[in-house]
């Protein structure tokens, strides 16, 4: 990999290449250029995930005529679908990195996600990041209810789930908006602000997990979007990021879009 970058800088085939550096014995992201080609030494690659192509996005939003290449790993490639099919940027160049855990991949063989350790308190009154979808729902509603908002209660709206997610790529983000979520209030509105989230995950989540990791109160938000998923899979056969497609809930909110009406000159009426 190091030396296909290499040769990729040299030739001009990228003008940077978005991956991994080893700095002070951590994997780092870093932005390798062709004038510091000699940074390619320290490339590196390992279990620490960042979101890569959300970088590559930034840089393309600010630079759209800059050459970029990519480390991408299956959830990586993913979200790059995405962005492809809501015209974010145009695909680049990539060297792939197998190695996804998720239920959006077939025969998918993970070396870094590993069985969570989850607390006594957590599997009593809380959700055990561990558990499946099924076992979830085998619980009586009341219960499923009283665990989440067990789990929602812990939320210290760091919008650290919101800010590393790949595919939240809005300008206006409806989780600052006053009317829906009230600034300065912790414990967040249980359950407006994962709910509100979890509805705009629809058709988008990749199931990379970044936003569970990120989470600093462990709240199994996978799990949630798991679900979101589940739902798009069953209704409409859609799993994000399998195509270069926007979800069938993107055309579903066009065609309910009201027209808009011609104004009214006559000044008599009403």
């Amino acid at each position: 990999m190091r030396e296909t970058v290499k040769q990729w800088l040299e030739q001009g085939r990228v003008d940077v290449f978005i991956a991994c550096r080893e700095v002070q014995g951590h994997c780092l992201p870093w932005f390798f250029t062709r004038d510091k080609i000699s940074e390619l030494d320290a490339f590196t690659t390992g279990p620490n995930r960042y979101p890569l192509e959300k970088m590559a996005l930034k840089l393309a939003q600010k630079e759209p005529d800059l050459k970029i290449g990519l480390m991408a790993r299956d959830c990586n490639q993913r979200a790059l679908k995405i962005y492809g099919a809501f015209n974010q940027m145009e695909m680049p160049e990539i060297i792939p990195l197998g190695c996804c855990p998720s239920n959006l991949k077939q025969a998918a063989d993970c070396t870094h996600l590993r069985k969570k350790s989850v607390g006594e308190i957590k599997v009593r009154t809380g959700i055990d990041n561990n558990l499946t979808l099924d076992e979830l729902k085998a619980m009586p509603a009341e219960e499923r209810w009283q665990r989440w908002s067990h789990e929602f209660n812990r939320c210290i709206k760091c919008y650290g789930c919101r800010d590393i997610c790949p595919v939240c790529f809005c300008k206006e983000c409806s989780l600052e908006h006053p009317e829906v979520v009230t600034p300065g209030r912790l414990p967040v509105e249980v359950p407006m602000f994962h709910l509100v989230r979890a509805v705009h995950m629809a058709g988008r989540c990749i199931d990379c997990g970044l936003c569970e990791q990120a989470c600093p109160s462990d709240i199994p938000l996978r799990l949630l979007y798991s679900e979101v998923n589940s739902i798009m899979d069953r209704l409409f056969d859609f799993r994000a990021g399998e195509k270069a497609e926007q979800s069938p809930l993107s055309f579903l909110e066009l065609e309910h879009q009201e027209p808009e009406r011609e104004p009214n000159l006559d000044r008599g009426a009403a």
